[in-house]
């Protein structure tokens, strides 16, 4: 019934789930070449454990966030992103038809928590800010990617923005993405677009939810 519910909502609303043919016979923990090229987390699989940072520096369990309540967690780009902060903003209309429904909201971005101070204390965000600084939490969810040399020149000179590095000192961002996580830790629905410009409604994600939360009951 769940499986029926959902595939109906995706072809309603229009959701353009990505997803490789050979997804599941890829390892996630290795960063795409490309965008377009990320194997996400497909409906049903577990999260992956791993260890973020607030705000304010503080080691967090993703594992012991999610078993809370149902999650939504957001990937963005970084607080630099105008269309990150706009897709951020946007969630404050539906804040608390979300809490209503039992649900909260991690936007998992890999800037530092440094950076994520400064964007608290520009904008009031209706979301929890979490720094995967290490790209642990994007690799384990598959949807980080390697930025071309030029265009990671091209934000520092332009922009001002220095992109996270790993550990062979490659530029690397997640690919846009939101994946509703339950409290058992599985992703009961997902959205992965590789085009930055494009992102999910407030209300589709509002929709999306209700639609879980009646599967659930």
């Amino acid at each position: 019934m769940k499986k029926h519910l959902l595939s109906l909502l995706s072809a309603v609303a229009g959701i353009s789930l990505l997803v490789s043919g050979s997804a599941l016979a890829l390892d996630r923990a290795q960063i795409a070449d490309a965008a377009e090229n990320v194997t996400p987390l497909l409906n049903g699989q577990p999260a992956p454990s791993a260890t973020l940072k607030t705000a304010d520096g503080a080691p967090v369990s993703l594992k012991a966030l999610t078993m809370q309540k149902p999650s939504i967690v957001l990937f963005y780009r970084g607080g630099w992103c105008p269309y990150c902060n706009r897709q951020l903003a946007e969630l404050k209309n539906i804040e608390s038809d979300l809490i209503a429904l039992g649900y909260q909201v991690l936007a998992i971005s890999p800037e530092s928590p440094t950076r994520l101070q400064e964007q608290k204390l520009e904008t009031e965000f209706a979301v929890t800010l979490l720094s995967d600084e290490s790209l642990d939490t994007i690799r384990g969810f598959g949807v980080g990617f390697y930025v071309e040399d030029e265009t990671t020149k091209l934000y520092k000179e332009k922009m001002d923005v220095d992109l996270t590095q790993d550990t062979n000192a490659k530029s690397v961002l997640p690919a846009p993405a939101v994946f509703f996580v339950n409290t058992d830790g599985l992703i009961e629905f997902s959205y992965v677009n590789p085009n930055y410009r494009v992102r999910p409604s407030a209300e589709l994600l509002l929709g999306a939810a209700k639609a879980l939360k009646k599967a659930s009951d």
